[in-house]
């Protein structure tokens, strides 16, 4: 079968018009140096259990994003990237026994707790109640809580919940349980329901145990809507933000 030479010879044409070969074929972009520096993180946690070094390499890449100046283009991926390095980092200083320091080595990138994502302080909570100190977490949930821009975020309620169940119970904190659960923003009906009658279970436990017995620092926790395994739940976590945060990479529009 002959070949039309005209028709070799032409230049391929598109959408756009003739393809020809100075112009620049565009690929998918390359990741950040944060998005390669948080999978080398996720993989020494995970398959080499070098908590450590996923530790430090958690650090390198938030160094990397302070300096990227690309990172403000794609915001949307960068927080998601933020979140992700918080989970590695918060499950490496768990693993190496260090957790006491996981509240300030957040803190050190957010600034403030009304800015914490509402997954890493979920872990947060969950870290320190599992380590029966879940007085470090009040100040920080509820200055949170408290923030107008959080108040319309869908994890609100769950982590208005949480406060209740993981902290403010716990402590004794009974009335302040009881305002957090006035607020119409913060629960729904069912919600509210199911709170009040913890809270006067809690009063009634508190009624009829000596004050300050450790029994009367703990009730219903058990109760508890997040009472999965610490690194489990981690875990799932992790999943969630990870994939959420390289479908959002791989539909970055391509840059001229």
């Amino acid at each position: 079968m002959k070949t039309d030479s005209s028709t070799s010879a032409a230049p391929l044409r598109g959408l756009g018009g003739p393809l020809r070969s100075s112009e620049p074929v565009h690929a998918a972009p390359a990741p950040s140096p944060a998005v390669v520096l948080l999978e080398e993180a996720a993989d020494l946690l995970v398959v080499h259990l070098d908590f450590q070094a996923a530790l430090e390499t958690c650090e390198r890449a938030w160094r990397s994003l302070a300096s990227d100046v690309q990172a403000e283009e794609h915001a949307g991926t960068s927080l998601e990237v933020k979140c992700s390095l918080c989970v590695v980092g918060i499950q490496a200083l768990a693993e190496m026994n260090r957790w006491q320091e996981v509240l300030s080595w957040v803190l050190q990138y957010y600034q403030v707790p009304e800015k914490l994502p509402p997954k890493v302080l979920e872990l947060c909570v969950l870290l320190y109640s599992k380590m029966q100190e879940p007085g470090a977490m009040l100040d920080v949930v509820s200055a949170w809580l408290k923030d107008p821009d959080n108040q319309s975020l869908p994890e609100y309620r769950a982590l208005a919940d949480l406060h209740l169940q993981r902290v403010l119970l716990p402590l004794g904190r009974l009335s302040e349980a009881e305002e957090l659960v006035a607020d119409s923003v913060a629960f729904c009906e069912e919600q509210w329901l199911d709170a009040l009658q913890a809270i006067r279970m809690a009063r009634q436990q508190q009624k009829h145990e000596h004050p300050g017995s450790e029994e009367a620092q703990k009730p219903n926790q058990a109760a508890s809507p997040s009472s999965l395994p610490f690194l489990y739940k981690l875990a799932q976590i992790f999943h969630r933000i990870r994939d959420a945060m390289f479908s959002s990479l791989y539909r970055l529009p391509v840059q001229d």
